[in-house]
């Protein structure tokens, strides 16, 4: 695999366990310092500052137009995650828009 494009996976990844983590340091008690403040808000902002750097040493290589668009693949693993880990809703029309993004990703990657 490519380096940039290795980089770029990382990124998205290390962004999509980013979301989790904030998404699990929203829950609980208190008020928005006491989430700010939460182990796995703070290990999750974290990951999102890896992700960022991960995301500008693949833009030294992969032009900006097809590395950002790559990232909405997140969008559909993200619904995925909520759906399993967190009892988010996932009916047939958000099954749909996912495989619709997939798709676009997937075809906008091979350009």
């Amino acid at each position: 695999m490519n380096p940039y494009w290795g980089a770029l996976a990382g990124a998205i990844t290390s962004s999509m366990v980013g979301q989790v983590l904030l998404k699990a340091g929203a829950g609980g008690e208190g008020g928005f310092l006491a989430q700010l403040f939460r182990p796995s808000t703070v290990v999750g902002l974290g990951f999102y500052g890896v992700g960022a750097l991960l995301y500008i040493v693949a833009l030294r290589k992969i032009p900006m137009s097809v590395a950002l668009p790559c990232t909405a693949a997140s969008y559909a693993l993200i619904a995925l995650i909520g759906w399993q880990f967190f009892g988010e809703a996932m009916g047939m029309q958000k099954l749909a828009a996912i495989a619709l993004i997939m798709a676009g990703v997937a075809l906008l990657a091979s350009a």
